[in-house]
């Protein structure tokens, strides 16, 4: 069965059928130069097709322009944001940015990788195509161009897939149709949501891949389903290895206590649970806080000793 068309795709940001029928606003934009008319056109020119005010490049302010909340790519990895800038150093941007106004400045609809990379070789000015389109329609476009240049890691995907569920109310179904995916892959795609924070983190940097996430997922269990992604990475299990490591923690179930005793209660601030996952994302590795009363300790996990260099190269510190 062919593969169906990514929805309005990229057609929609740059020319094509618009988002919304209404125009674009211009008040706040420097004017674009005007058409002759009619009468003073010659017979040349009045074979020329009109020109779709959609499509005409704006050049404005880099301050005016801001990144959207909606947008569903989270990270933009340092080397890469350098190389680009490089590149628009060398030979401007060539793509303009895709925005709508939001009241006296611009919010970016795609392009946001091109305006980070702008600010760090210090550009003023940045060329932009103006959109009309409510925040549904922002955040369809921006999964629709991130798929298709597949800069999504398989984490900021599901959440992009469950904000048009939640936030919209679209059903799966009419997620997969506009983005051009299968419904099972809008619905394996939201089923990593329920993993463990941690092992979303090693989905975000490809230490686990959604083939291994797969079969953790067979797990009910939070602290196997971490244990499993620990041993992927410290063992370099593949998928079939990694179905043999699940078939084993299903047959042995989840750890109970030896001998029956005081239930421990769990720490329910919710502060510091908040500061945990913050931890535990930016490390992107198991991480636990303890916390009483002014004292306690941060337990950070490494399995690898390339993984320990990491995690010290992220706190700024020198192995050597």
């Amino acid at each position: 069965m062919a593969k169906p068309a990514l929805g309005r795709g990229l057609g929609a940001l740059l020319g094509g059928t618009p988002v919304i029928a209404k125009p674009a606003p211009t008040a706040p934009i420097p004017p674009a130069p005007t058409a002759p008319t009619p009468a003073a056109a010659t017979p040349a020119a009045v074979t020329k097709p009109a020109v779709d005010s959609r499509d005409i490049v704006h050049r404005v302010p880099l301050n005016r322009v801001r990144p959207c909340p909606l947008q569903p790519r989270k990270d933009f990895p340092p080397e890469s944001l350098r190389e680009l800038a490089d590149s628009i150093k060398e030979q401007g941007i060539v793509q303009p940015l895709i925005v709508r106004q939001q009241g006296d400045h611009f919010e970016l609809i795609a392009g946001e990788r091109r305006w980070r990379a702008s600010q760090l070789i210090g550009l003023t000015e940045v060329p932009i195509i103006v959109r009309e389109a409510d925040d549904r329609a922002v955040l369809e476009m921006a999964l629709i161009e991130n798929l298709q240049r597949e800069n999504l890691n398989p984490i900021e995907e599901a959440q992009g897939y469950s904000q048009l569920v939640s936030q919209f109310q679209l059903t799966q179904e009419e997620v997969a149709l506009k983005v051009g995916k299968s419904r099972a892959v809008v619905a394996n795609a939201l089923r990593l949501l329920k993993l463990p924070v941690t092992i979303h983190a090693y989905l975000r940097d490809g230490r686990v891949s959604v083939g291994h996430a797969k079969v953790i997922l067979g797990l009910t269990d939070a602290k196997q389903q971490e244990l499993a992604a620990e041993r992927i990475i410290k063992e370099a299990l593949n998928v079939r290895q990694t179905e043999g490591l699940v078939a084993k923690l299903l047959q042995r179930g989840p750890k109970l206590p030896a001998k029956p005793g005081p239930v421990v209660p769990l720490p329910t601030d919710a502060h510091v649970a908040d500061l945990e996952n913050r931890l535990r994302e930016r490390l992107a590795t198991k991480v636990q806080l303890r916390y009483k009363q002014g004292k306690g300790a941060v337990e950070i996990s490494f399995f690898s000793d390339e993984e320990l260099e990491r995690v010290l190269q992220i706190l700024g510190i020198n192995a050597d």
